[in-house]
């Protein structure tokens, strides 16, 4: 079961910006994990809060995709990603995370690393990658992160 360990409710704060150069805008941010269908799924919910637009919420719902570790989310938020969901596909990352990633067009792409190695504490971070025909010096090639979440038990 992905993340069972750390099923429950969670407080703390997310570091949100829209571009590169950008500063984090710092909010209060809440996330609850569960497990649904008996334990074959993982419900993420968060909140967060725009600086401008106000309060914000998302989902992640993580399954396994196959029998070599290889997992699946499904994924929306109020600000980011509506009212479509995106699909993405992951899998375990380096220290015990898991990740997911996905294409959104253009060879722009979405990134969301979720770190629990340690259960006290819960990160989520989520990365906007800009392709390199859309680089500049202001704004490079790769990935920089555009929410950066961390949470504690409540």
């Amino acid at each position: 079961m992905v993340l069972s360990d750390v099923a429950g409710s969670w407080v703390g704060s997310n570091g949100f910006r829209l571009m590169p150069a950008d500063p984090l805008a710092e909010s209060p941010a809440t996330m609850t994990v569960t497990m649904a269908a008996g334990g074959h799924l993982t419900s993420v919910a968060y909140t967060w809060q725009h600086p401008d637009d106000g309060p914000q919420d998302g989902l992640l719902v993580i399954a396994a995709a196959g029998e070599d570790g290889s997992l699946t989310a499904l994924w929306g938020d109020s600000w980011h990603q509506q009212p479509v969901p995106m699909s993405l596909p992951g899998g375990p990352g380096a220290g015990g995370a898991i990740e997911f990633e996905s294409d959104y067009g253009g060879g722009w792409r979405w990134r969301i690393v979720i770190d629990a190695a340690d259960t006290t504490a819960l990160r989520m971070r989520m990365e906007n990658a800009i392709p390199a025909e859309h680089a500049t010096a202001r704004e490079p090639a790769g990935p920089y992160p555009v929410m950066l979440m961390e949470v504690r038990r409540a």
